[in-house]
């Protein structure tokens, strides 16, 4: 009962963590500028990220690589935010400006 309980567990786990890692994807692609990217970037493939590995640590049970897991996502955690700042900050500080989507009065775009 447990072992089944755990395997779905896992096949969630991973199946979010897929869907946030597509998600974050199809953001980058279709997403207009460096900013929205870097969002785009930071959040979702955070969690996805997050979601996969909290699944393999499931995975692993109690074993030392399992350490090494939450350790891997402990560190994803903090360092994919904090590189999307500094894309951010960078694109800010070498005057790129954010895409302002120009609508005229009739809904048109120019």
């Amino acid at each position: 009962m447990i072992e089944t309980i755990r395997f779905w567990a896992i096949v969630a786990l991973v199946a979010f963590g897929l869907f946030f890692t597509f998600v974050s994807v199809v953001g980058v692609i279709r997403l207009p500028d460096v900013y929205a990217r870097s969002h785009t970037a930071s959040q979702t493939d955070t969690l996805g990220a997050g979601l996969t590995l909290a699944a393999v640590a499931l995975a692993l049970g109690w074993q030392h690589a399992t350490v090494y897991t939450v350790l891997l996502l402990f560190f994803v955690f903090i360092t994919n935010p904090t590189a999307a700042h500094a894309i951010a900050r960078s694109a800010a500080e070498s005057g790129i400006v954010p895409y302002e989507n120009a609508v005229d009065e009739e809904g048109e775009s120019p």
